[in-house]
C-alpha cells in the first residue's frame, strides 16, 4: 500500500475511534434523557376543568363515606360478639381492603385538587401501580374463600367448625393477601422495566398497568402476556370457583324443605353474590375492555367505580341486607343512647 493509502487508513481509523468513543456517550446520554420521565401528567380530568371544586367535594364526600362506613363496619363486628363467627371475619377483612384501595387512590386525586395540578411523580406512580394492583387482586381471591365459608355453611354444616376454624380463617386470609400481592410483584418489576421516551401524559386519574402500557415506547409484549395470564389466575380462577361453590349451593337449598330454611340460606348469600357482581364485573371492565371505542370520559366514570364506588357501597350492602349487622348498629346506637343521657 501507498504512503498516501496508509496516511487515508491511519485517517479513516482515526475518525472512527473518535466517532465510537464520542458519539457513545452521547447516544446513551440521549437515550437517558429520552426515557426517563420524572413525573407523569393525569389527563383524565382534562374534559372537567371547569368543575375541579364540585369534582373535589364529590371525591371527598365518597372517600369520607368509604371509609366511615367500612370502618363502621369493623367496629361492629369487634364489639358485638354475635358477629364472631367465620362470614364476619371475612367482611371485616373486606372492609379492610375497600379502605386501602381507595385510600391508594382518592388522596392523591383530592390533593391534586387542591394544587390543580394532577401529576405524579415517577416513583410514587410505581408504588400506586404496586399497591393498587396487590389490593385489587386480593379482593377476588377474598371473595372466593368467602363463597367457600358459605359453601361450608350450607352444604357441609356438620363440618363447618373443622373446615372454618380460627386457624384455617386466618391461613386463607394469609394465603389471600400473598396472592395479590405476589400478582402486583410481578407486575411492579415489568412495569419498572418500561420506557416512555418522555411522554408522560397518561388518559387515566390514577397509575395503573393498562394506561402506563398505553404510553409505553418499549416492547410490551411480555407486559401484556404477563397481564393476559395474571387476569386468568386473579379474576377469572376465583369466579369459576365462586360460580362452583354457588351450584352446589343451590342444589343444597333445592333440598330444604323448610320455607324458613330456604329464605335463611338465601339471605345469607345474597349481599355475597351483589358484591360479587360488583367487584368482578367492575374489575373486568376495568382490566380487560379493549382500549379502543372507549372515550376518555367513560374510562374515568369506570375507574371511579372500580376504586370509589364499589368500596363505598359495599358496607351498606351488608348492613342493609343483614339482620345481624343491622342488629348489632341499632345496639350500639342505644348504648350511646343511654350512656348520653
Amino acid at each position: 500500500m501507498s504512503k498516501e493509502g496508509h496516511k487515508h487508513l491511519l485517517t479513516l481509523h482515526v475518525n472512527l475511534c473518535s466517532f465510537l468513543f464520542s458519539a457513545r456517550p452521547f447516544s446513551l446520554m440521549e437515550a437517558e434523557n429520552r426515557t426517563r420521565v420524572r413525573e407523569f401528567l393525569f389527563l383524565g380530568f382534562s374534559s372537567y376543568a371547569g368543575h375541579q371544586a364540585s369534582l373535589f367535594l364529590l371525591f371527598l364526600t365518597a372517600y369520607s363515606a368509604t371509609v366511615t362506613g367500612n370502618l363502621l363496619i369493623l367496629l361492629l363486628i369487634s364489639l358485638d360478639s354475635r358477629l364472631h363467627s367465620p362470614m364476619y371475619f371475612f367482611i371485616g377483612q373486606l372492609s379492610c381492603l375497600d379502605i386501602c384501595l381507595s385510600s391508594v387512590v382518592v388522596p392523591k386525586i383530592l390533593v391534586n385538587f387542591l394544587r390543580r395540578r394532577h401529576s405524579i411523580s415517577y416513583g410514587q406512580c410505581l408504588a400506586q401501580t404496586f399497591f393498587l394492583v396487590g389490593f385489587a387482586g386480593c379482593e377476588p381471591a377474598l371473595l372466593a374463600v368467602m363463597a367457600f365459608d358459605r359453601y361450608a355453611a350450607i352444604c357441609q354444616p356438620l363440618r363447618y367448625a373443622s373446615l372454618m376454624s380460627h386457624r384455617a380463617c386466618r391461613g386463607l386470609v394469609v394465603a389471600t393477601w400473598a396472592w395479590g400481592f405476589l400478582d402486583a410483584a410481578v407486575h411492579a418489576c415489568l412495569t419498572s422495566t418500561l420506557s416512555f421516551c418522555g411522554v408522560n401524559q397518561i388518559p387515566h386519574i390514577f397509575c395503573d398497568v393498562p394506561p402506563l402500557l398505553k404510553i409505553a415506547c418499549s416492547d410490551t409484549h411480555a407486559n401484556e402476556l404477563t397481564n393476559h395470564i395474571t387476569s386468568i389466575f386473579v379474576g377469572l380462577g376465583p369466579l369459576m370457583f365462586i360460580f362452583i361453590s354457588y351450584c352446589c349451593i343451590l342444589s343444597s337449598i333445592l333440598q330444604i324443605r323448610s320455607g324458613t330454611g330456604w329464605r335463611k340460606a338465601l339471605s345469607t348469600c345474597a349481599s355475597h353474590l351483589i358484591v360479587v357482581n360488583l367487584c368482578l364485573g367492575n374489575a373486568f371492565l376495568n382490566y380487560n375492555r379493549p382500549s379502543a371505542g372507549y372515550s376518555l370520559e367513560v374510562d374515568t366514570l369506570v375507574s371511579s367505580m372500580f376504586c370509589i364506588v364499589n368500596p363505598m357501597l359495599n358496607p351498606l350492602i351488608y348492613s342493609l341486607r343483614n339482620k345481624e349487622v343491622k342488629a348489632a348498629l341499632r345496639k350500639v346506637l342505644n348504648y350511646q343512647g343511654a350512656a348520653s343521657r
